[in-house]
């Protein structure tokens, strides 16, 4: 649903505000979702469950609990140490902040192709995963606000398709605790997510996974030929896109090794929106030990929750047909490289 009624709105505030009145915890967890933004943050749960008031209240009292459960008000001053380990999940997580669009929405590129989550544990990369949300949602979000001057709630997703592979089988689980994540605790805050560089392999699991998905899911995902710039040139100015989209000859990967490798590449841990997340997270530590006193660094863990029906439905359609396109290939002798070519009927579109 596109908009929400005033009076859904209001029943959704007096419900939260009464169950979370004798509560510090659920108090403190609800301050950290609005930032001084509870009508806006009340729509975006209502929205998830297509206007449904019960429903979102559940989901918004279940988020409450989970963010206490977890202390993820406190997730900002953990570390990920030492910060080699840091630097592995950047080198293996693939994310980062490219700038702003014309309305002012922050904009994340995504190397989704190649995103290989294999040099630390789950429990990392989902506490890395949380904590962009929630430094997106407290710092980048407001201050996007203050700069243009009205509320800016919402970002826009550059997710980069390049070397996706049939492998991806491989990440299906990580993938599903992070889209569970995002799904339950952070609803409705990316507008558009652009899918470029998609190969012949996207083609086919996107034709398996659209017809699963909700109407409002699909209005928000545009799947772009090449590497997109035409089309995000008219949201967004040409520096702001990452380097995957500058041209189809510089098509995915990393920058490392041009002359502005700081600069060009968003996922490196040197790139500034990086090195200001762990700045930011360092001092946050440092506060929090001064008035705690020191503690032995232990496991992060999050509960995840089950992730809801249509995200095990797509989950199960996607590793069928991964596992399809794998024995398939395997059967007529071919790598993945030549299954790929093998598809190359398959045509790509978000219609």
């Amino acid at each position: 649903m596109d908009t929400v009624p005033t009076s859904s709105v209001k029943q959704l505030h007096a419900l939260i505000e009464e169950a979370v009145a004798d509560d510090k915890e659920l108090k403190l967890g609800l301050k950290n979702l609005h930032q001084g933004y509870p009508n806006e943050t009340l729509e975006r749960f209502l929205k998830a469950r297509d206007g449904n008031i019960s429903k979102a209240f559940k989901m918004l009292i279940d988020c409450l609990h989970w963010r206490a459960n977890n202390d993820i008000d406190n997730i900002l001053s953990k570390l990920i140490e030492p910060k080699e380990s840091y630097d592995a999940i950047r080198d293996s997580q693939l994310i980062g902040l490219t700038g702003y669009c014309k309305q002012g929405r922050p904009v994340f590129a995504i190397g989704v192709g190649l995103s290989g989550y294999d040099k630390a544990p789950l429990d990392k990369y989902v506490q890395s995963h949380i904590q962009i949300n929630e430094y997106r949602d407290r710092i980048i979000l407001p201050q996007a606000t203050k700069r243009v001057g009205h509320y800016v709630g919402t970002c826009l997703k550059i997710l980069d398709m390049s070397n996706l592979k049939l492998s991806a089988l491989n990440r299906l689980k990580i993938l599903t605790v992070i889209s569970t994540v995002d799904d339950l605790n952070y609803p409705e805050k990316t507008d558009i997510y652009y899918i470029v560089n998609p190969p012949y392999i996207f083609s086919a699991c996107w034709q398996v996974v659209r017809p699963l998905l909700q109407e409002r899911t699909k209005r928000k995902i545009r799947v772009l030929q090449g590497c997109g710039k035409d089309e995000l040139l008219k949201v967004m100015d040409s520096h702001v896109l990452p380097f995957f989209c500058q041209s189809d000859s510089k098509r995915g990967g990393s920058s490392k090794g041009s002359k502005n490798e700081a600069t060009d590449d968003c996922y490196s841990s040197s790139h500034a929106f990086h090195v200001e997340l762990w700045n930011h997270i360092k001092q946050q530590s440092y506060a929090s030990s001064k008035c705690v006193g020191p503690a032995p660094q232990k496991s992060f863990h999050v509960e995840v929750p089950e992730p809801d029906a249509e995200l095990q439905t797509i989950e199960c359609a996607l590793e069928t047909a991964l596992v399809k396109l794998a024995d398939g290939s395997t059967a007529n002798g071919k790598g993945n490289g030549d299954a790929l070519n093998g598809m190359s009927s398959l045509s790509v579109s978000d219609e």
